[in-house]
This record gives C-alpha cells, structure tokens and sequence, in this order.
C-alpha cells in the first residue's frame, strides 16, 4: 500500500489490476459511474460508507480503506497550514484525551 496515493488514485489502481470498469464498481457503491471517476480523480470525496462495500469487492481490510481515506482528509484540511506537524501532534494528544473522557463518561460507577 502507498500510502502517499490519494484514496481515488488508490483506487483506480486497485479497480485497474482487477479489470473491472468504472461502470461496474459505481454500479456496486450505488452511485453514478461520472462521481466515482470524479472520487478517482480527486474532485470529489468518498466516503465512510463505501469502505465496506469497496473492502469486499477487493479483497482490502476495511481498516486499509479507512487509514488512506480518513488520512486524505486530515491532510486536505490543513494542507495550507504553516505548522502542520504540531497540529496532528496537539491532535492525536486530543484524540486520546477525548478518548479516555468520553470512556468515563460512558461507565457506571456501582459501588
């Protein structure tokens, strides 16, 4: 895996080796062939809930799909920022301070 691909050139690789048409894999995310050429080609987004569908159809983990898709668009949001090295560190501090909030949050204290 490349993990510098975008998720739409990702993949048009993967569709490409495994020769099915454009038509086809649209055909299966129930969407029009122009929006997966336009995800393909990086106009549009994917989304979510196309991973499991697509990790299917190619055999890929689903957790694959999810690290270049959700990783596309972490970087297109902050791409333009000066200091994005210290944001994705401050966020991944976030995630796990809101992680372990949301975990006390959600349990009962019995005693």
């Amino acid at each position: 895996m490349n993990t510098k691909q975008s998720f739409g050139e990702y993949l048009r690789k993967v569709r490409e080796e495994y020769n099915l048409p454009i038509r086809k894999v649209a055909s299966k995310l129930d969407i029009d062939p122009s929006t997966l050429g336009k995800i393909e080609r990086g106009e549009r987004n994917a989304n979510k809930e196309m991973l499991p569908i697509l990790a299917e159809l190619f055999g890929i983990e689903k957790k694959t799909l999810g690290l270049i898709l959700f990783s596309d668009q972490i970087a297109y949001q902050i791409i333009e920022e000066e200091n994005t090295n210290e944001i994705l560190k401050v966020a991944e501090e976030k995630i796990q301070y809101l992680k372990k909030k949301n975990l006390k949050q959600g349990s009962l204290d019995l005693k």
